[in-house]
């Protein structure tokens, strides 16, 4: 018995040996994968070892603690690789775009224009006033006219290569890669110009549109930091060289390689057996973890959140960007597990992750100024399951728990990395979730989020959001609706899309109201609509405030005060943004023969969720400016008051509200 003990120990190691063999690490996170093994008898095996009483040599060989046969959290790449063009072997008797325009591109770009005609008589160089750009490129397909045109326009121009720029943040990184990759897919050479710290994503984003070798050349810094003296002396002592070796230096076979390599096997393959912390350090190392501890995703946890769905485990959900891995139902099973998530929060899971296909949700996640993407639910099955809607809410178990998961489908569905595509300057909060007091908002005579949107009131769905803020909230000392309807505009007012409201001057704003502040507003504002409609006549900021933020901490490039003053800037603020002689804000205070100003919007219509949530024995307005919204109705599965039932849960319709 102990010899046939000891033969199963020993063939264990080898399948361990031979597992961490086949999955070295490759670029992009992902392992190579050694042979589809069979995973029920392994996992036998396994258990049998843990299980069966051994002496104290057999122990010191096994080690104490339980081994995990663990799957994959990411799908395959969709997107095939292009066959990149050669490079020019010269740059004379060329015609370059140079594109973009991005940080500071207004001073970089004319010096390598003139850079390259000083080098190179015969070239000709078009700029962006002259061509255009293509922008973000889009995904599978997807057409986008600004990509057919200018890719029509480098044709019709006779371009022989592309230069754009510059790649500041972490959205401009994506539209000016674009147009590097939009010419090389028509088989013109391209170079991206970027920042040090954007120099993973302008790659990334290459290799996922299928540009297995991007070229790029480094700034040295920050551009908007830089004065016009050091943009043009790091453009012409360490840009300059580096854009003549990206366009002229042959493409080799290691870098095509690179990009090309495959990322996972199939779904069900086993990647790694090991103990729970190994499981975990593995999991790091593949970046298929946020770095916290995860449950180890064995195919015997995953099938129990595959009970929860009515969808095949092997459904597609779809590729989504920015990785554009084909993501299946098996998938979102996968990261439910790592994130802790109980089972019958599947349905949940499946919402979320269809809310990752909306553009108006994730089209800021990459951002440098940190959207944390976060997600509320609304009817029954939110009741049923706990998602708490009190004191506290996004700090209780079961709601942190959904969170996880949005931190992970981010990283596993998605492909959103930090510090490559998550470019958040200081970091991002843990992503959260939270759920409407629909029983306090019919108490007041308000509809809850999901009715206002069409839905019925006892479906269930789940709305995906992006927020720029959390905490700091408005404490109203007044039961007078009208005061705290003018408390919570001045709110809007203070809390921008960008610090001082520097960037977009309207903005999306989550507005979250406990239900002892909301029964007061309803005295004034029969509906949600109405609250909304006053606060958007409200919300004004004195177009000087806004010149001034615009002005002086624009998040693209820098003004230059001797060629655009202020005073002219302040006259396309007042002209561009619909800038109305008002009466001052309600809060100002009333200054002698100043009674009216000029003021803009800060807040449309259709843009501000307001929600019911929160201590219902305190007083709070809680305003979160941020990205835009996707609602997804929860699918249930056509058992699930019998799967319910097992678990311990009253049924679901103990929990419809009339």
């Amino acid at each position: 018995m102990r010899t046939k003990i000891k033969i199963r120990i020993l063939s264990v190691i080898v399948f361990c040996l031979i597992c961490f063999i086949a999955s070295t690490p490759l670029t992009g996170g992902a392992p190579n994968l050694a042979t589809k093994t069979d995973l029920t008898e392994e996992e036998l095996l396994i258990e049998e070892c843990d299980d069966t009483c051994l002496s104290e040599e057999d122990e010191l060989l096994s080690g104490p603690e339980k081994k995990y046969a663990v799957v994959a959290p990411v799908g395959k790449q969709t997107i095939q690789m292009i066959k990149q063009a050669p490079r020019l072997d010269t740059l004379a008797g060329k015609t370059i775009a140079i594109v973009g325009g991005s940080f500071m591109a207004k001073v970089t770009h004319p010096e390598i224009k003139r850079l390259i005609l000083e080098s190179y008589p015969t070239a000709k160089v078009y700029l962006l006033d002259e061509i255009g750009s293509a922008g973000p490129f889009p995904g599978p397909g997807v057409t986008r006219k600004s990509v057919a045109d200018f890719q029509q326009k480098l044709k019709t121009m006779k371009v022989d290569a592309v230069i754009s720029g510059n790649c500041g943040c972490g959205l401009c990184t994506i539209k000016e890669t674009g147009s590097s990759i939009a010419a090389e897919y028509i088989g013109i050479p391209a170079v991206t110009i970027a920042a040090p710290a954007f120099m993973k994503q302008v790659r990334s984003i290459s290799v996922n549109h299928g540009v297995p070798a991007p070229r790029t050349a480094t700034y040295p810094g920050a551009f908007s930091t830089h004065t016009q003296e050091e943009l043009i002396a790091n453009t012409r002592e360490v840009v300059w060289p580096q854009l003549i070796e990206a366009l002229t230096k042959p493409i080799t076979e290691a870098e095509i390689a690179e990009g090309c390599k495959a990322l996972v096997g199939e779904a069900k393959d086993i990647v790694f057996i090991g103990t729970g912390d190994e499981v975990n350090k593995y999991f790091t190392e593949m970046r298929w973890s946020d770095g916290l501890p995860i449950i180890p995703p064995t195919i015997e946890k995953v099938e129990e959140f595959i009970k929860f769905t009515d969808l095949p485990w092997n459904k597609s959900l779809g590729a989504f960007p920015i990785a554009y891995r084909n993501t299946l139902v098996w998938h979102v099973a996968v990261n439910g597990v790592m994130a802790g998530c109980p089972p019958e929060y599947m349905p949940l899971l499946i919402a979320f992750t269809k809310a990752m296909a909306d553009p108006n949700f994730r089209r800021t996640l990459t951002s440098t100024h940190a959207w944390t993407p976060y997600c509320w639910v609304n009817g029954p099955v939110a009741r049923q399951l706990g998602i708490d809607s009190g004191q506290g809410l996004i700090s209780e178990a079961r709601n942190a728990a959904l969170g996880r998961f949005i931190n992970l489908a981010m990283l596993n569905l998605g492909g959103y990395y930090i510090k490559q595509d998550r470019m958040g300057t200081f970091g991002y909060l843990m992503p959260w979730t939270l759920a409407e007091d629909e029983e306090a908002c019919l108490q007041i005579g308000w509809k809850p989020y999901h009715t206002q949107k069409g839905f019925n009131l006892n479906d269930s769905t789940l709305t995906a959001a992006s927020a720029l803020m959390w905490g700091n909230n408005l404490t109203p000392a007044t039961t007078n609706p009208k005061k705290i309807m003018e408390l919570i505009a001045w709110d809007a007012v203070e809390k921008h899309q960008f610090g001082v409201g520097s960037g977009t001057a309207v903005t999306y704003r989550t507005i979250l109201i406990t239900p002892s502040v909301a029964r007061d507003l309803a005295r004034g504002y029969q509906t949600k609509e109405k609250l909304e409609e006053a606060l958007v006549a409200t919300a004004r900021r004195p177009a000087y405030q806004r010149a001034y933020a615009n002005y002086w901490a624009n998040p693209g490039s820098a003004f230059d005060p001797a060629k655009y003053p202020f005073e002219q800037h302040l006259k396309k603020i007042i002209k561009d943004e619909k800038a109305e002689q008002t009466a001052l804000p309600p809060w100002f205070p009333k200054t002698p023969r100043l009674e009216k100003t000029y003021t803009v919007p800060v807040m449309k219509r259709g843009m501000n969720p307001i929600l019911v949530t929160g201590d219902p024995d305190r007083n709070k307005v809680q305003t979160m400016p941020g990205g835009g919204y996707a609602t997804i109705k929860i699918e249930l599965p056509s058992n699930w008051d019998e799967l319910m039932a097992e678990l311990g849960y009253r049924p679901l319709y103990e929990f419809y509200l009339k």
